[in-house]
Parts: C-alpha cells; sequence; structure tokens
C-alpha cells in the first residue's frame, strides 16, 4: 500500500497557514509585552467592567486555574486588577487596569494589520469564501476553545 505525503493532507495545508498567521501575530504582540493568550483574555474583559473568573473561563472555553495563571501574569504586568465581588462572600471580578483598556485596541489593530497581511493574497471574494468555510468546520465540531496558544 502506498504511503501518502504530507502534502496530500489539508490538515498539513492548514498547519502551514496557521502557522504563517499565528506566528507572525505572536511577534506582534509579544513587541507590545503580551503573549496571545494575554491579548485573548485582554480582549474576553474588554466589553465587561468586572467579570467572575469563573464566567470568563467558561466564555473563553478555558480551565478555572489557566484563567487564575492568566490573571496572576497580567496583574503582575498591571494590566488587570482583582476586585472582591459586589455580591459579599469570596467571590473576585477581574477587571482591566486603565493601560490595559488603552492597549485593547492597539493589539485588535495588530490583529486587524496581521490579517490584511496574510489574507491579502486573497481575493475578497476568496478570503470570505475561506472565512465562510473555517467557520462552518468550526461549527460543525463544535469546537469552542479558542486558539490562544
Amino acid at each position: 500500500m502506498p504511503v501518502s505525503q504530507l502534502t496530500d493532507h489539508t490538515g498539513y495545508w492548514l498547519r502551514m497557514v496557521s502557522n504563517a498567521v499565528s506566528q507572525g501575530f505572536a511577534r506582534k504582540v509579544a513587541d507590545k509585552g503580551v503573549t496571545v493568550a494575554e491579548w485573548c483574555f485582554m480582549r474576553a474583559l474588554y466589553d465587561d467592567n468586572a467579570v467572575a473568573p469563573s464566567a470568563l473561563a467558561d466564555r473563553m472555553g478555558m480551565t478555572r486555574g489557566a484563567i487564575s495563571k492568566l490573571a496572576d501574569r497580567m496583574e503582575a504586568k498591571g494590566l488587570v486588577t482583582r476586585a472582591e465581588s459586589e455580591t459579599g462572600g469570596r467571590g473576585q471580578v477581574l477587571s482591566l487596569t486603565p493601560s490595559g483598556r488603552a492597549l485593547v485596541p492597539v493589539l485588535a489593530g495588530l490583529a486587524d494589520a496581521n490579517d490584511a497581511e496574510n489574507f491579502s493574497v486573497l481575493t475578497p471574494s476568496e478570503h470570505e469564501t475561506l472565512a465562510q468555510i473555517l467557520k462552518a468546520f468550526v461549527e460543525r465540531r463544535r469546537l469552542t476553545q479558542p486558539p490562544v496558544d
């Protein structure tokens, strides 16, 4: 039986594109002092004033332990604060600091530029078709965890 070539697999081509897009973006955000996971975390917090770590974990499809570690790192960088929940008890909420809130639009601009750089080789129609196919794949496979690494 013949052995298939690497290039015979759709996954090979997806990984090639994914590596190019994600590694380029990781370099861009690293220049701003954050990781891709931290960017995802910050963007998830951006639209809310305060979010319970458990709610953020559910929203991001991550464990509470992973959220706690990210929050620790980002608190040390001065991008996130922890406060006692207004509902009382031992609950905490996470919020972006003013510097964290100011950084989110900058990082979003880098994400937009990264997409434009990488996908400008496609026609607008090809880009739209690719996005639709990938979204359909994610939906049908019920993939929920954001790609943070």
